[in-house]
């Protein structure tokens, strides 16, 4: 098992893949330069059986995985050595390193020829769940995953796989007990990144966790849900309704948890590293002082990936964690001052500047122009604000769209300058307003 604690995230002294696991890692990716093991470029499919059986013996973590493998040359030759006479004894005195020290526990020895001689126990419930399997070599492992410092060697994937690899990731996650504005808040942030193509990932938890992912699936983006057990044992079962909808939207519900693994206390802060590794950013909204999205936070910024968080009221115990972290955390973590913000710091605008609001003398084009040139809820949503609807209400009323799509789309024409608000209410500014009326000096009015 992965710890958390002593060498757990930023604790400055967690234990170091070896160049062997390196190697194992950037196989799939085609680096220039990478030596690739042999057995990785036509891996058939006993092997991948034995990354399966090999990453669910007891006390085999990522980094004893790819020492094993490193030492042996494929997983396959680590259980073929651990079913032969002394197979313990094997595998202790192969993993001894340059100072005579031992790499692997007995106890761990003695599980992995538990594994070896009787199989069938792990792999037999892979097969009924129908799960994906995604092994560390394929080249359909997330990029973004694999270049973490820990990766897991085998991912068990329910849904389309493709959605973990998509462009832009954020992870949206928070406490499981949020107030009703941090929810909102929390789903006005995945729909406005939704609405930009990005990706959500989250943990599939209560509150916080599945506010983003309802968000994305109603905004119609793929959402990624990592679960802290197997997907045999869903956490919290009251969610089987949510994982449907994850799954039958798109995207995916994934675990490094072979799916008859009961959840624990010890699986959820290894889920969280996956969260923040499937992502380029992670926002948190809403921690408690013991909340496990604090661990999220931490191994994003161990990761090397951006890190947001939304304050709240200095005595809201609901974010006394988020500001703790906050202060301890200095320039490495940022406020979230508004979504419109976010959204800037995330990198999600990009260049998305309209163009088509030049006609071809070179002059202001009317508003049907610049509308036709919006992405589909938002060019739903300027066509209301421009027939007079000016509220949230009136324009999902109007449209069929949930509250937060309506904030979202609003969020982004605000940001185009298409839109102002005041007091709840919006009117079309800029080009969306200009309606071509030309003024005296050719510019519109």
């Amino acid at each position: 098992m992965l710890g958390v604690g002593r060498f757990g995230p930023r604790g400055g002294d967690a234990p170091q893949l070896d160049e062997r696991v390196h190697c194992i890692a950037e196989a799939g990716a085609d680096r220039p330069g990478a030596s690739r093991p042999a057995m990785l470029d036509a891996l058939d499919g006993a092997e991948r059986d034995a990354w399966v059986v090999l990453s669910e013996a007891a006390g085999v973590g990522p980094v004893s995985f790819g020492r094993l493998v490193g030492s042996f040359g494929s997983a396959s030759a680590v259980l073929t050595a651990a079913r032969g006479p002394r197979g313990a004894v094997i595998l202790v005195d192969a993993m001894v390193d340059a100072d005579g020290g031992a790499r692997l526990a007995p106890a761990t020895a003695r599980a992995i020829v538990a594994v070896a001689n009787d199989p069938e126990p792990i792999l037999g419930p892979v097969r009924r769940a129908g799960v994906e399997v995604l092994i560390l070599a394929d080249a359909a492992y997330p990029a973004r995953l694999r270049r973490i410092e820990l990766p897991p060697p085998v991912l068990y994937v329910a849904g389309a796989a493709a959605s973990l690899g998509r462009a832009r990731a954020v992870a949206v996650v928070g406490t499981r007990r949020p107030t009703q504005a941090g929810r909102g808040t929390a789903a006005r942030i995945a729909d406005a990144v939704s609405g930009l193509g990005a990706t959500i990932v989250s943990g599939l938890a209560y509150g916080i966790d599945a506010a983003a992912h309802v968000a994305a699936v109603d905004a119609g983006t793929p959402t990624v849900a990592v679960i802290g057990g197997g997907h045999e044992r869903l956490y919290p079962a009251a969610h089987r309704g949510l994982v449907r909808r994850i799954v039958e939207g798109g995207g995916a519900v994934i675990s490094e948890f072979a799916p008859d693994t009961i959840p624990s206390r010890g699986t959820f802060p290894r889920r969280n590293r996956i969260i923040s590794g499937l992502a380029d950013a992670t926002v948190v909204v809403e921690a408690g002082a013991r909340s496990g999205a604090l661990t999220t936070a931490a191994w994003a910024l161990e990761q090397g990936r951006d890190l947001f968080l939304v304050p709240g009221r200095l005595d809201d115990p609901t974010v006394a964690g988020s500001l703790a972290f906050l202060r301890e955390a200095g320039p490495e973590a940022r406020v979230v001052v508004g979504i419109p913000e976010l959204l800037e710091d995330l990198g999600l605008l990009g260049a998305s500047v309209l163009r088509a609001d030049v006609d071809r003398e070179g002059g202001p084009a009317g508003p049907g122009s610049v509308v036709a040139a919006l992405p589909a809820v938002e060019r739903a949503i300027a066509a209301g604000v421009i027939a007079g609807r000016s509220s949230v209400d009136e324009l999902a009323l109007a449209i069929g769209l949930g509250p937060a799509a309506v904030l979202g789309a609003l969020t982004a024409l605000e940001i185009r300058g298409l839109v102002v608000e005041a007091y709840g209410r919006y009117r079309a500014a800029g080009r969306l307003a200009a309606g071509g009326r030309k003024s005296p000096t050719g510019r519109a009015a």
